[in-house]
């Protein structure tokens, strides 16, 4: 029986007021990339900074601010950067960027988006109203300040990198994106396994209700998101995909858009994978970051003003592509990911080349309080466990549990030996020798035999030490709607995307269960899930390692 959780609910309601999106979280920087970018030196005079009123689509007005650069004397014209704000904040969110960017001499704008604050409107979520909007503000910059038209550029976190990216697919004049923590594939990021992302779902909900104006149409979409209404799943999934950047990927590269994508490895919000697929569509000059930490965090200290990779690059990115500055970031490998383990950069050619071997691990059974992760293929059994329960394996919680990661190396943790047998299924590899660098994508391939129609599981996969002291590496959920009771199927989870080194000693283990408190399950009562290992369809965990 799908139900919410009132007090994770209203812990995140609670959160989204003072989180705003983006924890106000103080990130040491992470080690500078190789080689290095720089971006553009300074004019000697100041920039000016002024609050404006811009015109948005169907007559509404944005709140906004303008940064232009020092020494304008009416004869020079610059390349603009246009910065739409996170959700549920304002446009002061940027103003230590704008500045930077307008001593380096851009025209930078920044606005409040349509529904939140002061802005006029209702809360539209990145839909066409929004779409709209980016280009009525490019009006208006032309229009307003020295901005040159040739080169418009646009940057933004979370609620502003999506609308960016939204922007640029529907506005050929947008030359380059830089979208930090955003989405690709709204679908995937809330919905990912069929499976509704109870507290991220909470979070944007609440914040929306208390810092500005919900549409009737985000209002039924929430009240239906959160009682996880079957009923209305394909307007909801047609809702989300009008707002993927990933529909109109197709204009984006006809464009030729100069796109940088950054994202966390927890981003509780919009997790790795979607971003990462996005990566792989794109034609044009491209870029992907990964770091530690969740969502909104790795850049969180460029907003206050402090030394900032993802921000540096992303006005490295700017500079080389909206006023050809030769700075290098086009000869980097355009993969650049920041381990959860070392905090080292590593850079690769493309997505696909970040692991340099997959191995497939065999699901078996060995004993009665584990089964056998690897080693011989392991086909003819059978297990089952009860739904409903929480094992204590679990996601963690919103932002506390990746923030946790990216500051501490302390992700979610369970004791593996401690886990009950009757409601969570458990294999084990034995320990390497070596120690194993997981990088990119792990994908659980089993067959499950489910006694009712609906239901949910969630596998994950743990670092386990000596004690059996298992560290979170990746999870992933998975629903199935409307199969037969008793009958068997196979299927995939593809797990988060990551970079985590298993130290010499440890071993992987694979945990699947059924509850976890970031989701919402489709689990009736008393119902069971069976796993099993066919001889033609055997179970297998393929783990990406990068042996370089």
């Amino acid at each position: 029986m799908r139900a919410t959780t009132a007090g994770v609910v209203g812990a995140a309601l609670l959160a989204s007021t003072a989180l705003g999106l983006a924890p106000a979280a103080t990130a040491a920087p992470a080690p500078d990339p190789v080689p290095k970018v720089s971006a553009a030196a300074a004019p000697a005079a100041a920039s000016a900074l002024r609050f404006v009123d811009i015109p948005g689509s169907g007559g509404i007005t944005l709140k906004a601010n303008v940064y232009t650069p020092g020494g304008y004397d009416g004869s020079q014209r610059y390349p603009v950067v246009v910065l739409p704000s996170s959700w549920a904040i304002n446009d002061l969110e940027y103003l230590a960027q704008e500045k930077l960017l307008a001593d380096s001499g851009y025209v930078v704008v920044s606005y409040t988006s349509r529904g939140f604050w002061l802005s006029g409107g209702e809360i539209e979520t990145a839909g066409p109203p929004d779409v709209a909007d980016v280009s009525k503000v490019i009006d208006w910059t032309l229009a307003n300040t020295p901005a040159d038209p040739a080169r418009i550029g646009m940057a933004g976190v979370s609620y502003g990198a999506g609308i960016g990216l939204l922007g640029a697919a529907h506005d050929p004049r947008i030359k380059a994106v830089a979208a930090l923590s955003g989405w690709a594939d709204l679908v995937e990021s809330i919905y990912q396994g069929r499976t509704p992302h109870l507290q991220a779902a909470a979070l944007l909900g609440g914040s929306a209700y208390l810092t500005g104006r919900p549409s009737a149409e985000l209002q039924s979409i929430l009240a239906n998101f959160l009682s996880a209404n079957l009923a209305s799943e394909d307007t909801m999934i047609a809702w989300a995909k009008l707002r993927s950047p990933l529909t109109y990927v197709d204009r984006l590269n006809a464009n030729h858009t100069a796109v940088m994508l950054a994202n966390a490895w927890g981003d509780s919000l919009f997790p790795p994978n979607q971003y990462a697929d996005f990566y792989e569509r794109l034609t044009g000059p491209k870029r992907l970051e990964f770091r530690p930490g969740d969502h909104a965090t790795a850049e969180a200290t460029g907003l206050l003003g402090l030394p900032n990779d993802t921000w540096t690059d992303a006005r490295a990115w700017l500079d080389h592509y909206l006023k050809g500055t030769d700075n290098g970031i086009d000869r980097q490998p355009p993969v650049q990911l920041t381990s959860r383990s070392t905090g080292a950069y590593e850079g690769y050619a493309d997505w696909s080349s970040v692991p340099s071997r997959t191995e497939k691990l065999a699901l078996g059974a060995k004993g009665a309080r584990t089964g056998a992760l690897g080693g011989d293929a392991g086909t003819g059994w059978h297990t089952t466990i009860g739904t409903g329960v929480d094992s204590g394996a679990d996601g963690g919680v919103i932002f506390l549990s990746s923030l946790l990661d990216q500051f501490a190396k302390a992700p979610p943790t369970a004791s593996i030996p401690l886990l009950p047998r009757a409601f969570a299924g458990v294999w084990q590899s034995q320990p390497y020798a070596t120690a194993r660098h997981v990088r990119g994508t792990s994908v659980l391939h089993t067959t499950l035999t489910p006694s009712a129609a609906n239901g949910t599981v969630i596998a994950y996969l743990y670092d386990v030490d000596a004690l059996g002291t298992g560290k979170l590496v990746a999870h992933a959920p998975y629903t199935w709607i409307g199969k037969t009771p008793g009958k068997a199927f196979g299927t995939d989870i593809a797990l988060q995307a990551t970079a985590y080194d298993v130290p010499a000693g440890h071993r992987l283990a694979l945990v699947v269960d059924t509850v976890d408190p970031l989701y919402i399950g489709e689990n009736p009562a008393f119902a069971t899930v069976g796993f099993s290992s066919p001889a033609g369809d055997p179970s297998t965990l393929s783990v990406p390692f990068d042996d370089r």
